[in-house]
């Protein structure tokens, strides 16, 4: 039986590419979107299923989490479904409609991810062999980079860094490892309407590494995390951000 992992919010992007990066790891795919979609052809070859899944649906979450314990194991879980706001407003007029609905998908649906997903994996122990699950969030530079155009989006994403500590911190005594992946400015459809801004921003030297990232870059992290190389160091960041993290003079 293949090894089973399911990403979310994997209908492109960053998580089309994760998605690509654990089929040729030979992983099952069980991909989630909130609309109902087919396999991009990137994924020709691979084992997929796609699923209609808004991870802030309690009961979208029960239907993809049985499909998981109907195939009969769980092994790797790669939270990466998010929004931005529909609006950038200044944290001054930013309003209660954009904070809940951001909170309630990018931090309330990633941490009741989590929670399903670890309860599945620590009954899963005790029927599959050679079980060694993995739980991977990705969160964003924006965990701890103020942008006040879109606060509600850096305090969803700072929120993710301390789910992903707590489940860390819970599932060490079952041997289940935990992750977070920062990724920096990303080459995607949700940076795509401030393309030529952080173009410039790079130009000018804003990163070490001066390009965008790409969705293989975020990719090579999970592949990491998912390689059982990095299991002693649960709770550990990856910064997939061509050297933003680091202070410079």
């Amino acid at each position: 039986m293949k090894k089973l992992a399911i990403v979310t919010g994997a209908r492109r992007g960053i998580g089309l590419g994760i998605a690509k990066a654990l089929g040729e790891m030979d992983y099952k795919l069980l991909l989630c979107a909130t609309s109902a979609f087919a396999p991009d052809e990137a994924l020709a070859g691979f084992d997929v299923e796609c699923v209609k899944c808004d991870i802030s649906d309690p009961d979208d979450r029960a239907v993809l989490f049985e499909k998981a314990r109907a195939y009969g194991r769980l092994d790797v879980l790669v939270n990466n479904a998010g929004v931005a706001p529909v609006v950038r407003l200044d944290v001054l007029e930013t309003t209660p409609e954009s904070v809940r609905r951001l909170l309630k998908i990018n931090l309330e649906g990633t941490f009741f991810m989590c929670q399903a997903a670890a309860n599945l994996m620590i009954g899963m122990q005790k029927t599959v062999a050679d079980y060694r699950p993995r739980i991977v969030n990705i969160s964003s530079i924006s965990a701890y980079t103020s942008s006040t155009s879109r606060g509600e989006y850096c305090i969803s994403k700072t929120g993710i860094s301390m789910t992903t500590q707590l489940f860390a911190d819970r599932l060490a005594e079952y041997g289940i490892p935990v992750f977070e992946i920062r990724p920096g400015i990303i080459k995607t459809d949700m940076t795509a309407g401030v393309l030529a801004k952080y173009e410039a921003l790079i130009a000018d030297g804003l990163l070490p590494i001066a390009r965008m990232g790409e969705p293989a870059d975020v990719a090579n992290c999970v592949r990491a995390a998912c390689s059982g190389m990095l299991d002693y160091t649960t709770g550990q960041v990856l910064n997939a951000d061509g050297g933003f993290h680091l202070r410079r003079l």
